[in-house]
C-alpha cells in the first residue's frame, strides 16, 4: 500500500500532473446541511465534465464548516454518479474509527468502482468526537501509528487473515473479506514533521493542507523518498484578481467562523484565530485571480515542492451557481495551460 520510491538521479520523465477538486461540503450562511451535501455531489459531477482527474471529500463531525460525517459514504455516492473520476477521502479521521472497519469499506469501494477509490486518513484533533465515539484521548495521542499499521495490514493483501495484539487493538486472526484485488492507495494528512516522518517510514504519500505555503510543504516533503504527495489549495478564477478576491471575501468569513464550533474533549476553548488575517493568507498563497495568476501560482507550487498532484477547494464563493461556473472555467482555461506548463 505504498507509493513508488523516488529514484535519486533518475532521468525518467516526471509523473503526469493530476488536478482534482477538494469538496468540504461547507454549510455557508443561508444554506442547510442538506444543501451543502447535494451541492458537493453536483460539484463532483461537474468536475468530471470539466476534465478534472478526481475529487476528494472532507470529513468532519458536529460542524457546519464541513457537513459530511462519513467521507467513504459520500465517496460511494459520487463514485456511482460518475464514470471516470477518481474519488478520495481527505481525510477519514482514523482516531474515531476502527481501522479494520475502515479498511473493509475502502476495499469495498475499490472493488465496486473498478479501482477508482483513494483512501486518505488523518489523526484528527483532540475534539469531543473522541468522547462521542468512545475512542478516547489516549488513542488520539498514542494510537495513530498502531491504527495505521493495522489498516495497511488489512489492505495489503499479504495474508488471507489478519489479527492484532497491540495496545489498542487485540483480536484473533479473521478472514480478510473482501480481499483487495488491487492496490488501494493510502495517503496520510500531515501538518507536522512527526506525522510526515511516520508517513515516510511506511512509504506513504502525504496530503498537504491549504494553510501551508509551498516552502512549508517542501520542508515536510523533505528527503522522504516517496512520490505521490498531494497539495491542497483554494482555487477561484475570475476576470480580475480583485473580482476573484471579492467573491471569496463576501462568502468565506462567515463560513470560516464556523470553525469556532470545534469543541475540545477537555472542554477548554479552542484558541481564537484572526479570520481576516487567515483569509488574506489564503488569498496571497493560492490560485485566486485571473487565469494567468492561477496557472503561475500552481506551477510555482509544483516547481518548489516537486508535488505533481494538486487539490483545488472550489466552493469558496459559497454559492452553487458560482461554484459550478468556477469549476467549469478552471477546467476549460486553467488546467490545459497548467498541464502544458508542467509537462
Amino acid at each position: 500500500m505504498t507509493a513508488e520510491p523516488a529514484v535519486p538521479g533518475s532521468r525518467l520523465p516526471p509523473a503526469p500532473l493530476r488536478v482534482d477538486v477538494f469538496l468540504l461540503a461547507g454549510q455557508f450562511p443561508g444554506r442547510s446541511a442538506g444543501d451543502a451535501l447535494r451541492d458537493a455531489v453536483a460539484y463532483g459531477e461537474e468536475a468530471e465534465r470539466a476534465g478534472f482527474d478526481g475529487a476528494w471529500i472532507a470529513e468532519h463531525h458536529f460542524l457546519r464548516y464541513g457537513t459530511c460525517p462519513s467521507a467513504p459514504a459520500l465517496a460511494a455516492h459520487l463514485l456511482g454518479r460518475t464514470t471516470r473520476l477518481r474519488v478520495g477521502t481527505a481525510a477519514c479521521i482514523l482516531s474515531n474509527r476502527h481501522p479494520v472497519a475502515l479498511a473493509e469499506e475502502a476495499a469495498l469501494l475499490s472493488e465496486v468502482s473498478g479501482g477508482r477509490f483513494d483512501l486518505g486518513v488523518a489523526r484528527g484533533g483532540p475534539w469531543i468526537d473522541l468522547e462521542v465515539f468512545g475512542t478516547g484521548l489516549d488513542r488520539f495521542r498514542d494510537g495513530f501509528a498502531e491504527s495505521l499499521d493495522l489498516l495497511l495490514s488489512w489492505l495489503s493483501g499479504d495474508s488471507p487473515k489478519v489479527g492484532a495484539d497491540g495496545k489498542f487493538f487485540r483480536f484473533p486472526p479473521v478472514d480478510v473479506v473482501p480481499a483487495p484485488s488491487r492496490r488501494v492507495p493510502v495517503y496520510v494528512a500531515a501538518t507536522s514533521p512527526e506525522t510526515a516522518a511516520l508517513a515516510a517510514a511506511r512509504g506513504l504519500p502525504m496530503l498537504l493542507g491549504m494553510h501551508a505555503s509551498a516552502e512549508e510543504k517542501s520542508a515536510l516533503v523533505g528527503d522522504a523518498g516517496v512520490n505521490g504527495h498531494v497539495s491542497a489549495h483554494v482555487g477561484y478564477v475570475a476576470g480580475t484578481v480583485g473580482a476573484a478576491q471579492e467573491a471569496l471575501r463576501a462568502a468565506m468569513p462567515g463560513w470560516l467562523a464556523s470553525t469556532g464550533e470545534y469543541v475540545r474533549i477537555d472542554g477548554t476553548a479552542r484558541p481564537r484565530r484572526d479570520l481576516d488575517a487567515y483569509l488574506q493568507r489564503l488569498l496571497n498563497l493560492h490560485p485566486v485571480g485571473t487565469v494567468e495568476l492561477c496557472v503561475d501560482r500552481l506551477a510555482e507550487t509544483v516547481a518548489v515542492t516537486g508535488v505533481r498532484h494538486l487539490l483545488l477547494m472550489v466552493e469558496g464563493a459559497g454559492d452553487a451557481e458560482r461554484t459550478l461556473a468556477n469549476i467549469a472555467r478552471l477546467g476549460a482555461e486553467v488546467l490545459p495551460l497548467l498541464k502544458d506548463r508542467c509537462a
